[in-house]
């Protein structure tokens, strides 16, 4: 096996093919359409002919005022050609699913084809009618690191997508690497991976406008477990939140804070002179030392208000083996250390 095979069979045996429900993509990207206007967006990891990622730009591909949409699908994703069709016709009769192929989508122009005054999923299906879009097989496997991926990601603006959550670290790489915008889906706990807190702590990637409390129901093929059904659709609840570096007004908004210091209601870590705070809410107003807050902290974050100065394992520029979240002997759960400005 090739070192990107062993990746991809890693993926696929972690069951991280999440997909993206049509609310949830609405509900955030709602708050970013001055970003979007006149620019190239690119889904990655999004077979068009399922992906709502697709579907949320090609309906609003004129009020987003986009320049150009473009999508590549991963030639072993377990749901492609299965149901929704972009030609209008039963697909699987022409790619049937032990034959599959990555390919790529490049929609410049969304016209309201069936004439009904609006643009909806009845125009995206009907989107190849129109000579200004084209849809082309690969000639690789669609993975977001192959070179004809990355060619097309030089091109683009930004990207938005819900990308293999086991190959998160190495996805967002990519990104910094190409100096990409990017709205994306991933795992709450990626907040704690060195490579990612990394550039939350430089202010080069922050959490989206969704309430990082306030969990994922994702849609996965019929091969995973799943705890729900809802209008044919399987759904299993994951632990997941926005990354972007895209401006947003809410990392702006300043914390309320109303409580005061005392030792007793703040002890300081066994191990680090630091107080521990166990709700974001409780942050006293007038202490200015080191405090450990829980990583939900970063919802409310705000740069001009509070600096990031580590967490638990990685701080005063260094990684340690042990966390320093210790308060009487007991571990508690991660901490992000922050200073008020």
């Amino acid at each position: 096996m090739t070192s990107n095979q062993n990746l991809r069979a890693a993926s696929k045996a972690k069951n991280d093919e999440f997909y993206t429900q049509l609310v949830d993509i609405e509900l955030e990207l709602k708050h970013y359409k001055e970003h979007f206007k006149n620019k190239v967006i690119f889904c990655n990891c999004d077979d068009p002919y399922e992906s709502n990622f697709f579907k949320y730009f090609a309906m609003n591909f004129n009020y987003l005022g986009l320049k150009k949409l473009i999508a590549t699908c991963y030639d072993n994703s377990p749901i492609v050609y299965t149901q929704f069709s972009i030609l209008g016709v039963n697909e699987n009769k022409i790619y049937p699913n032990e034959n599959r192929h990555a390919y790529k989508i490049e929609i410049n122009e969304v016209e309201d084809m069936n004439h009904d005054g609006a643009i909806d999923l009845s125009d995206v299906q009907l989107l190849l009618q129109n000579k200004k879009n084209t849809l082309v097989h690969l000639k690789g496997d669609g993975d977001f690191r192959s070179e004809e991926c990355v060619e097309l990601l030089k091109q683009a603006d930004i990207v938005v997508t819900n990308p293999p959550f086991s190959l998160f670290r190495e996805y967002v790489s990519q990104l910094v690497e190409y100096n990409k915008k990017f709205l994306i889906i991933g795992n709450k706990n990626a907040i704690t991976y060195k490579e990612i807190f990394k550039l939350i702590k430089e202010n080069m990637l922050w959490l989206g406008y969704r309430n990082i409390n306030s969990d994922m129901w994702l849609i996965v093929p019929g091969n995973y477990a799943c705890e729900k059904v809802i209008d044919g659709k399987r759904l299993k609840h994951i632990m997941a939140c926005w990354f972007t570096n895209l401006e947003t007004t809410k990392r702006h908004e300043n914390l309320i804070l109303y409580k005061h210091y005392n030792p007793d209601e703040y002890p300081k870590y066994d191990n680090y002179d630091a107080i521990n705070i166990d709700k974001t809410c409780d942050i006293p107003c007038d202490y200015d030392g080191c405090m450990g807050v829980p990583i939900t902290f970063l919802d409310k974050y705000n740069p001009d208000q509070f600096e990031i100065l580590g967490d638990s394992r990685f701080h005063d520029g260094q990684e340690f083996s042990d966390d320093i979240n210790i308060l009487n002997g007991k571990a508690l759960y991660r901490r992000l250390l922050i200073r008020r400005k």
